[in-house]
């Protein structure tokens, strides 16, 4: 495979990437590039958590890339998720590595690296220093998007440490490529202008469409903060799918989804199809009944698009076609949960636990 065909695949799910050039000159002189992802184990897992990235996974895996998934443990605690209780927060970090396993990641092929193991060693906070002299407080006010804040919000003093943290990672874990979703690209720029600035070797950026909730598009007027209010969230039930929904709770919810005959714009069900099912099963098979057009196969998703918007395609039969598709790809998930007893035990112990944003 050529640097350029490793390029291109990257692109199939990259909604950004700085700077292609450079991930391309990557390719050229790098055979396993060093990359990574970043989790906070903070509560039950949705569908773009482990579907969606089991995709990226494997498609980097594919490229030759070597990824590094991060366990933010720390981050959590920092970011008082699961009521801020450290040994609590570990178990999540536990059950999403079940949950990865359960979504077709082999773990034998991805480096594992948890928060509170990186942190340890004096030497990262004295490069977290170092970084931190590079950043201004406003800047760093600003980054706070980036652990899911607003910078309305009344936070800790410890949270502010949270984008000098996320930046400090990149560099101490020797990191290629940040491949992360677009909520998190300040914190990216933000790392490449420090390591140009220190003579660091610049990481190349590649950030990943943010899957919407349930409720589609937020209203507002600051883009950050809509993205962030938008977007599927592991602590809203009502804007979520998880990888554990009966086929029953997958078809209610996706009947309440927010699906306006003939729109695009903001239309999750629609983004379904087009992130998570085209790209997992080749394609999106409507069945309708025969005055109603017959059954179709959508092989890509321009087509799907231009049916919705069109009317040719109503949201009730395009509702029930990525619901059963959806309950497809969660049924082995599911299953896994259920049919082995750590991976179910540990699911049973993190569903117990408080949810805290």
């Amino acid at each position: 495979m050529t640097a350029q065909e490793k390029v291109d695949i990257i692109k199939t799910f990259a909604e950004e990437i700085i700077t292609e050039e450079e991930l391309l000159k990557l390719f050229e002189t790098k055979e396993h590039p060093v990359c990574y992802d970043g989790f906070e184990p903070s509560g039950i897992a949705p569908i773009h958590f482990g579907l969606l990235r089991a995709l990226y996974v494997k498609k980097l895996l594919e490229v030759g890339v070597h990824p590094k998934l991060y366990m933010a443990d720390y981050f959590a605690f920092v970011n008082n998720k699961v009521g801020g209780d450290i040994k609590n927060i570990q178990l999540v970090g536990k059950y999403f590595l079940e949950v990865w396993k359960a979504c077709g990641i082999d773990t034998n092929k991805v480096e594992i690296i948890w928060a509170s193991e990186l942190m340890k060693d004096f030497k990262y906070w004295e490069r977290l220093m170092t970084v931190a002299r590079e950043i201004t407080s406003t800047r760093v006010v600003k980054s706070l998007t980036i652990a899911g804040r607003s910078k309305k919000e009344d936070i800790s003093s410890a949270q502010y440490l949270y984008p000098l943290m996320q930046i400090t990672d990149i560099f101490e874990m020797d990191i290629d490529i940040c491949q992360l979703g677009m909520d998190q690209r300040r914190a990216n720029v933000i790392a490449r202008e420090v390591a140009h600035k220190l003579g660091w070797k610049v990481p190349t950026a590649v950030h990943h469409h943010m899957l919407l909730g349930l409720k589609g598009v937020k209203e507002g007027d600051d883009a950050e903060e809509v993205l962030m209010a938008s977007k599927m969230s592991k602590s809203d039930p009502t804007s979520a799918i998880y990888v554990h929904d009966s086929q029953k709770i997958i078809f209610d919810k996706i009947k309440g989804a927010f699906c306006p005959p003939s729109q695009v714009f903001g239309n999750p069900v629609l983004e379904y199809a087009k992130y998570i099912i085209m790209p997992s099963l080749g394609s999106l098979k409507v069945e309708r009944k025969t005055e109603h057009g017959g059954n179709i196969e959508y092989k890509m998703y321009s087509l799907l698009e231009k049916d919705f918007e069109t009317g040719a395609l109503h949201p009730m039969d395009l509702k029930n076609a990525v619901a059963r598709d959806l309950d497809v790809l969660i049924k082995p998930v599911r299953e896994h949960f259920e049919n082995n007893a750590e991976a179910k035990k540990l699911y049973e112990t993190v569903k117990s636990f408080q949810v805290t944003r």
